[in-house]
């Protein structure tokens, strides 16, 4: 589904290039709910970023950036915008406009994509359901509770019927108990859907409790990968060592979560 070959990105900055993502190279197959963690700095949000483009990555003949078997560095502009609806995006902070509803928020994307009102319509209102807020469709974001918000970004990211949604840090603006609710509903998301999710956080516990595999990011690369189901897998990083110590708390973050979908 998504396969990262020797991806690259240097900043340029007052004092000189900095190099966020080195050669960095994933393979993410379909359904996978897959966790990228490091701390502050390590890279993985613009790694994420690359996925979509986002982030346009380094010149390199060697690299490869392929969803859903296209390599989106090989597309044209339209047939990349295209590309990109199939790749929903859940924003660290939300990202919504202050200025539109609910509904409004959710029905941006697809007024890009140049979808009728009517099926705008139909869509935002089956999303509001998917999400359980569909009470809440001619709210303002800034009477919605952080979780609500986040919410809203997920089912904007929903709208276009995405293959894949990348999070990046979805649950860092909201409190602990919401953060257990979000991340019951991201995996109850790909269950339904068929959903494939790469999830960026810095919080081990988030990645125990719905990831299936993870790839551990130091300094701009991927210092390893592995499957959190295999139990005899010894890591090589103290981050990942300390992810599967972990694993059992991550495991009963969800245990009191009531669905609502």
């Amino acid at each position: 589904m998504i396969f990262l070959k020797h991806v690259s990105k240097t900043f340029q900055t007052p004092d000189g290039p900095l190099r966020a993502v080195s050669r960095a190279s994933l393979h993410i197959a379909p359904g996978e709910i897959y966790g990228i963690i490091g701390f502050s700095g390590a890279g993985k949000s613009t790694l994420l970023r690359t996925i979509n483009l986002l982030e346009r990555p380094d010149p390199d003949p060697q690299t490869r950036i392929e969803v859903d078997g296209r390599d989106l560095l090989a597309l044209p502009k339209p047939e990349l915008l295209r590309a990109r609806q199939s790749i929903g995006f859940v924003f660290q902070n939300f990202h919504l406009l202050n200025n539109r509803t609910v509904a409004d928020n959710i029905a941006f994307p697809l007024e890009i994509a140049g979808l009728p009102a009517a099926a705008r319509a139909k869509r935002v209102a089956e999303v509001l359901e998917i999400v359980g807020l569909s009470d809440k469709a001619r709210a303002f974001p800034a009477k919605l509770s952080g979780g609500q918000r986040q919410r809203v970004a997920i089912a904007r990211a929903l709208a276009n019927h995405p293959k894949v949604l990348l999070c990046d840090e979805p649950t860092s603006s909201v409190d602990p108990q919401m953060t257990s609710n979000l991340l019951a509903f991201l995996r109850q998301l790909n269950e339904r859907f068929g959903l494939t999710i790469v999830l960026v956080t810095h919080e081990m516990n988030a990645v125990n409790a719905i990831c299936n595999h993870v790839a551990v990011m130091e300094a701009g690369q991927v210092v390893e990968r592995f499957s959190l189901r295999d139990e005899t897998y010894s890591p090589l990083s103290n981050l990942g060592k300390l992810l599967l110590r972990d694993r059992t708390v991550g495991a009963t973050l969800l245990d009191d979560f009531i669905p609502n979908i």
